[in-house]
């Protein structure tokens, strides 16, 4: 074997393993990115964001992370999981409930909650006829001071069950929400 052919070998050996490397380098990326996005919105910081995000509208104080109750509305979400029907769990905490198709996420949930309060009117703690706000109202409820949510994906659908629980419960009656 000459030395030029050896040479040639050994080049073709070295662009195979440069590009072998580069293209590992580039699906374990792509892998990342898309581990990343699926778990986009959806982290105890991103409900957490969102929520305090709108209380801080109202001068509310932030709410903050319960773990207690973030297991509890897991527990509620997984008996949700075989149905995602919309039925409130009867518990001892305050709590919203959506869902949705496609990537729906836990801050698109509490976006839609929020999106309520164009229908809520502080002046006279009421809804506008027909409309909902109590989710709103229960989002920036100044004695909701824990939080806990949870996120399942729904197995007789590809829909997703979002829920957030509140400590202490929201929405008495004969009280504004601050």
């Amino acid at each position: 074997m000459s030395l030029h052919h050896q040479t040639s070998v050994i080049q073709q050996s070295t662009i195979a393993m440069v590009s072998f490397k580069l293209s590992f380098t580039l699906v374990c990326f792509f892998t990342l990115a898309i581990l990343h996005t699926i778990n986009a919105q959806n982290s105890q910081q991103d409900y957490l964001d969102t929520h305090n995000a709108a209380r801080a509208e109202v001068g509310v104080a932030n709410i903050v992370w319960n773990a207690t109750v973030a297991t509890y509305a897991q527990n509620y979400a997984n008996q949700r999981k075989a149905d995602c029907n919309l039925v409130n769990s009867g518990g001892p905490y305050g709590e919203n409930l959506a869902k949705g198709s496609g990537t729906f996420s836990g801050t698109a949930a509490v976006n839609l909650w929020v999106a309520e309060k164009t229908y809520y009117d502080y002046a006279t703690n009421t809804c506008a006829g027909g409309h909902v706000c109590g989710h709103y109202t229960q989002v920036v409820w100044s004695n909701s001071n824990q939080l806990g949510c949870a996120r399942v994906q729904c197995t007789n659908n590809s829909w997703w069950f979002v829920i957030c629980s509140y400590y202490l419960s929201g929405n008495i009656n004969g009280q504004s929400p601050y």
